[in-house]
């Protein structure tokens, strides 16, 4: 370790990642900026031929028996667009979307749309939170949507308050759950760093995608874990690498201690270890 390192980096914290596919370089730089690497990997990409919701809701819409179709996500309505193709023509999927009311959510599922030479019927404008997709129904179906089959695609995770708007308006909903990742075959090291961090054994914790944020969670969840993580967060870093992965962490109660000056793993880890003492000083003071 250089001599800079060990009056300025994280000087022997532990410090966890959920790296998977990175983990040996994220564990690499940590111990270069003078921390104790806890990497547990937590994704694993999911083959399109095994979303096994997403190619029943294809049976569905090939059968003629959706009225409304709503698409959240650039991403997410990409991915099932590649899973339906798995199994069903590219021309008889958009012959079936041809035949639904397509309610897309900004800009970016509108342009996947394009590709197929399909256009939204109803465009739900900025800032696009699920009441803005209510309200944009109610406009278009003032009587309510009394016995409408409507498809939500879904991105990761769902979202009950706009499910649960459409049902009072009489809907019957099918929620088309799209994961890109699911979580990793061997969860011994996930489970390991989740029990870690519940007993105040990290100092500090880097994370560089949404996704892990939701399968931490899930893993703390499932351990029933979830109550002793809120009192642990008060005293230990929470660095995420950008706006995307701070906003899932804002979702689910983490503080957001540190972003990075740029979107980059080795200048989340080398800012981390830089501001790592000040801001754990600050943390655990006593209150005056």
């Amino acid at each position: 370790m250089d001599h800079d390192h060990a009056k300025t980096g994280f000087q022997g914290l532990r410090v966890g990642a959920l790296e998977s596919r990175m983990a040996p370089e994220m564990e690499r730089l940590i111990s270069r900026h003078g921390g104790i690497p806890v990497v547990a990997p937590s994704m694993k990409e999911l083959p399109l031929s095994e979303h096994s919701q997403a190619l029943a809701f294809g049976e569905t819409l090939l059968s003629d028996t959706i009225d409304i179709m709503i698409f959240l996500t650039g991403v997410g309505c990409r991915t099932l667009l590649d899973i339906l193709e798995t199994r069903f023509p590219r021309e008889a999927i958009k012959k079936a979307l041809e035949s639904t009311v397509l309610v897309v959510r900004g800009p970016k599922p509108a342009g996947v749309m394009k590709t197929l030479g399909l256009h939204p019927h109803i465009l739900v404008p900025e800032p696009n939170t699920w009441r803005d997709i209510l309200q944009a129904l109610d406009a278009s179906y003032p009587e309510g949507l009394g016995g409408k089959r409507v498809a939500v695609q879904e991105y990761g995770i769902s979202n009950p308050e706009l499910l649960e708007g459409l049902r009072q308006r009489g809907a019957q909903v099918t929620p088309v759950p799209v994961y890109r990742w699911t979580l990793p075959d061997d969860l011994q090291p996930l489970n390991q760093l989740a029990e870690q961090i519940v007993n105040e054994e990290i100092s500090v914790i880097l994370i560089t995608n949404a996704v892990q944020v939701d399968h931490l969670i899930q893993v703390l969840e499932e351990r029933s874990l979830m109550p002793k993580l809120q009192p642990v967060l008060a005293h230990m870093m929470v660095a995420s690498i950008g706006q995307l992965a701070s906003e899932r962490l804002r979702q689910h109660g983490f503080p957001v201690d540190l972003e990075p000056s740029h979107p980059k793993m080795g200048i989340l880890v080398k800012e981390a270890s830089q501001a790592a003492h000040a801001i754990l000083a600050t943390k655990n003071a006593p209150p005056i």
